[in-house]
């Protein structure tokens, strides 16, 4: 029996080394487009083979990212009426496309020092962690869009992105928590270095 089912696994095997063989062969024409793909954190080589086979490859199908956004199913829904918004879910969209952004989003999400943690730590504070991983799922598909469509590789915006938008709105955030703990808080610059 243990040899019947070695011998299975070993079959199991070459077909998955042939398939992964006839796989390579049809993503040479994509190759370059892979490789921007990887540069994005989260994105696996899978991950990346997924997106070009569900979405061709051709950005020009999608006139902003928007609308592969929407059409992939990352976009938030909207049920709103008499000024009331009621329970939403994400648009349906493109299954495959969908699982595999969802695998990438939380490897982005627990990547350390990236934007990708950032915005799922803040959105997950404030709405929960489905809901993070859905922003994150659809920054990483706008993401990709900029990336193929600029022809250049990722360039990481860095953890400490929102902060540095907004430092006032961080300065008071902060303050406010320190207040919130009990403490008076008084602000002085730091001295410049010349």
């Amino acid at each position: 029996m243990a040899r019947l089912f070695l011998d299975r696994i070993d079959a199991h095997s070459a077909d998955i080394a042939r398939l992964d063989a006839r796989i390579e062969d049809a993503m040479a024409f994509f190759r370059l487009a892979r490789e921007l793909l990887i540069s994005i954190p989260g994105f696996s080589t899978k991950t990346a083979e997924v997106f070009i086979a569900e979405t061709g490859g051709d950005m020009s199908v999608f006139p902003t990212a928007g609308h592969l956004a929407s059409w992939a199913g990352v976009s938030p829904g909207s049920n709103q009426s008499a000024g009331r918004i009621k329970s939403t879910k994400t648009r349906p969209g493109n299954g495959y496309l969908k699982g595999a952004l969802g695998v990438s989003a939380m490897s982005a999400a627990r990547s350390k020092n990236t934007y990708f943690c950032a915005k799922y730590q803040r959105i997950k504070a404030r709405r929960g962690p489905m809901r993070g991983r859905v922003a994150v799922e659809r920054a990483l598909i706008i993401t990709a869009w900029n990336t193929l469509t600029d022809g250049t590789l990722y360039r990481e915006l860095g953890a400490d992105y929102y902060t540095m938008r907004k430092p006032a709105k961080a300065k008071a955030r902060a303050v406010h928590q320190l207040e919130a703990l009990g403490y008076t808080v008084t602000l002085t610059p730091l001295a410049e270095t010349a």
